[in-house]
C-alpha cells in the first residue's frame, strides 16, 4: 500500500513525534522513509545594510552541515530498526517544497507532525500542516504534537 513516505523534519523534538508512526508504517509495508528538511531562503540585505558575502556563504555552509548531520543521525536511528531511508534537503517555501518533494518522489503518504517549530518562529502553530492539507493530492498523516522538552 505505502512504498514511499516523506517525513519533513525541522530539527525540533515536536516535529520528530511523527517518527514512531512513520517507522511502524514503513515496517508494515516495507516502505522507504524519506527524511527531509526544507531550508527557507533568507533575505540577506536589509535597509542600508552591507553584507559580507564571504561570511554569509560560510555561515550558510555551516548551517547546511548541521542539517545534514541532524538528518544523518535520525537516519542512523531508523536504519538500526531496519527501515530503508533516504535524506533530502530542499529549498524554498516550506509547504510548496513538501508538496513538490512528495510528487517528485512518487510518495504514497506524507507523514508529519503539526506544531513543529520552524527555523523562523511561526506565529500560527500548525500553519505548515494546514497548508499541506489544503493543497496535497495524496494521503497525509498528521500527528498533533504536544510540547516536548
Amino acid at each position: 500500500m505505502y512504498k514511499t513516505i516523506p517525513v519533513p523534519l525541522d530539527g525540533s523534538k515536536r516535529a520528530e513525534t511523527i517518527l514512531p508512526q512513520a517507522v511502524n508504517l514503513a515496517a508494515c509495508y516495507n516502505a522507504e522513509v524519506i527524511l527531509f528538511r526544507v531550508e527557507e531562503p533568507e533575505l540577506i540585505l536589509g535597509i542600508d545594510e552591507v553584507v559580507d558575502v564571504t561570511n554569509y556563504r560560510k555561515e550558510s555552509q555551516n548551517q547546511r552541515k548541521e542539517v545534514e548531520s541532524y538528518l544523518a543521525s535520525v537516519q542512523q536511528d531508523l536504519q538500526k530498526k531496519d527501515i530503508k531511508t533516504k535524506i533530502l534537503i530542499g529549498q524554498g517555501s516550506v509547504v510548496s517544497t513538501i508538496i513538490n518533494t512528495a510528487e517528485k518522489e512518487n510518495a504514497d503518504l506524507i507523514a508529519m507532525a503539526s506544531h513543529g517549530l520552524g527555523g523562523s518562529a511561526r506565529t500560527f502553530y500548525g500553519s505548515v500542516a494546514a497548508g499541506v492539507l489544503q493543497r496535497i493530492d495524496r494521503s497525509l498523516l498528521i500527528v498533533r504534537s504536544r510540547r516536548v522538552e
